[in-house]
């Protein structure tokens, strides 16, 4: 934010100076800063849902950029641009192209976003978290696309991710940032191999490991206190619990679910229909954890949405408990919502402005009478915060002052709240850096063990989803492709499309593997 000059000034304390091709442009050079962004210096924000225009076309906003910046006329500036939704790999680019954003997934804006900040070919390009969003075949795609444009242009990148096998498998120089400050610098092979900081080895042993599933996954905290003491959660284990939980009654029963959207036609033309979800049918039991997975778009959103009457069902049935609740009423519905949360993909704009983050929390548990007094509420709010790695402080903050991360963990504790029996996980750890994603996964599991809390957790980050689940679902263009046990599916998947993403899992550089036989952080 510093470098593209998009810090208030009036509000902020500066020391320090930025340079760009040996010119200072930094605290003092507001004029040189706007002349260079965009064209010289371009960004690719971590949240496209707020950087995205609401009232503009997708397609009218990089014709925008490329008009303004590149000196294109309306025509040639339209024609680059379908150029540019081919290159980041956006389905049907003149549709797109004439959509608004709110009518696009998550993943389909990032990739918008993509397609503005390389469009001019600037010769830096500050990537903030740019494939936080995008299912890993196009992540692949996009990182694929990046590289061919940093060769073609010299362009350099500031690439910027919580994804530490993205990182190692793309970086020339890794700097590792705590609290403000860089902790460690150097090559990918020095800071996996060879860790010297503690929070650096942290991060390395905080990541879920597909071979190795731990009952509990290492934090910042514990490897500076020194408690953590990595417990394997045995197959056999695993294969007992299951067994217990699949000897009773589904919780949650879905059969032959549809979802169609109609679009106008355009004059005389047929209305197009779109079937976001496709005939699905599957069960969940009491106390599993059912992972979802399909690229961007693919109607996983639109999905539990539609099991939680967000979005009403074209056809099909769902059943809780025996009973369907696709039948309900609004009123009936206000009484379920205590045991059926769901924490959304966007922090930001599914908590309310106008709150303080604790009133967000107090809202639903005065909704539903939980807590006998609005004091015994207060003191289960501040438990809350801590539980996700929140102080008390944060109560009185309004969400625009929390990072990406900090509004995720609200929504995770305004969701716990009320101990519901399902929890939909909808990219809840996506914009959580990997410490406090292992933390947050971990909180999750225990609080499953206590309470017998349900998960449906859908996640572009694979590893995560099979350290989460037992039962996975593989969803591609509305319908379920695979379904299966989660182990048994990455080890042996039948799919085509299921083989495809786990072949394009990052694999980074394993210390597990450690070719120079240095202390590994694991060891």
């Amino acid at each position: 934010m510093s470098i593209m000059g998009l810090l208030d000034q009036q509000n902020t304390q500066v020391e320090g100076q930025i340079e760009f091709q040996g010119q200072p442009i930094f605290p003092d050079q507001p004029k040189r800063v706007r002349s260079l962004r965009g064209k010289e210096i371009a960004m690719i924000f971590q949240d496209p849902m707020t950087a995205l225009n609401p009232a503009k076309r997708c397609g009218a906003q990089v014709d925008e950029m490329l008009m303004l910046q590149g000196g294109f006329n309306q025509e040639q500036a339209k024609k680059r641009t379908l150029e540019l939704f081919e290159q980041v790999k956006l389905p049907d680019p003149p549709g797109i192209y004439r959509r608004y954003p709110h009518q696009l997934s998550g993943g389909q804006m990032q990739r918008v976003m993509i397609a503005m900040a390389i469009s001019c070919e600037p010769k830096l390009l500050i990537a903030d978290e740019p494939t936080t969003a995008l299912d890993v075949t196009v992540q692949k795609d996009i990182i694929d696309l990046l590289k061919e444009i940093q060769a073609k242009t010299q362009m350099s990148l500031i690439f910027i991710s919580h994804d530490l096998a993205l990182v190692s498998e793309i970086a020339h120089e890794i700097l590792v940032m705590y609290q403000g400050k860089i902790v460690e610098k150097g090559s990918p092979e020095a800071i996996f191999l060879n860790p010297q900081n503690e929070y650096t080895k942290a991060l390395i042993a905080a990541r879920p490991q597909g071979h190795l599933r731990l009952k509990t996954l290492a934090t910042v905290a514990s490897i500076k206190d020194k408690s953590f003491a990595p417990e394997v959660y045995s197959p056999e284990q695993r294969a007992a619990n299951h067994q217990k939980i699949y000897l009773k009654e589904p919780l949650l029963q879905v059969h032959n679910l549809t979802k169609a959207f109609y679009q106008k036609p355009i004059l005389f033309g047929r209305k197009q229909i779109t079937k976001a979800v496709d005939q699905v049918s599957f069960s969940v039991f009491e106390g599993e954890t059912v992972g979802l997975v399909g690229e961007s778009g693919c109607g996983k959103t639109t999905l539990v949405k539609t099991l939680l009457n967000l979005e009403k069902a074209s056809s099909g049935s769902v059943y809780y408990k025996g009973k369907d609740i696709s039948q309900l009423t609004e009123g009936q519905w206000r009484a379920l919502r205590k045991d059926i949360q769901i924490i959304f993909q966007d922090p930001f704009s599914s908590l309310n402005p106008k709150m303080t983050v604790g009133d967000c929390i107090l809202e639903p548990m005065e909704v539903h009478a939980v807590g006998a007094s609005r004091q015994n509420r207060k003191h289960r709010m501040h438990h809350l915060l801590n539980q996700v790695g929140l102080d008390e402080s944060y109560g009185s903050r309004y969400p625009h002052q929390l990072s990406g991360g900090q509004r995720q963990r609200v929504g995770i504790a305004r969701a716990i709240a009320l101990e519901p029996k399902i929890i939909v996980c909808d990219e809840s750890v996506s914009a959580l850096d990997i410490s406090v994603q292992a933390q947050v996964l971990n909180l999750l599991n225990s609080l499953k063990e206590k309470f017998g809390f349900t998960y449906i957790f859908i996640s572009h980050d694979l590893s995560v989803v099979q350290y989460m689940s037992d039962q996975l679902l593989v969803m591609q263009k509305g319908r379920l492709v695979e379904i299966g046990d989660a182990d048994e599916i990455y080890a042996m998947p039948k799919s085509p499309y299921t083989k495809s993403l786990i072949g394009a899992i990052p694999k980074g550089i394993n210390p597990a593997n450690n070719p120079s036989g240095k202390s590994s952080p694991n060891t």
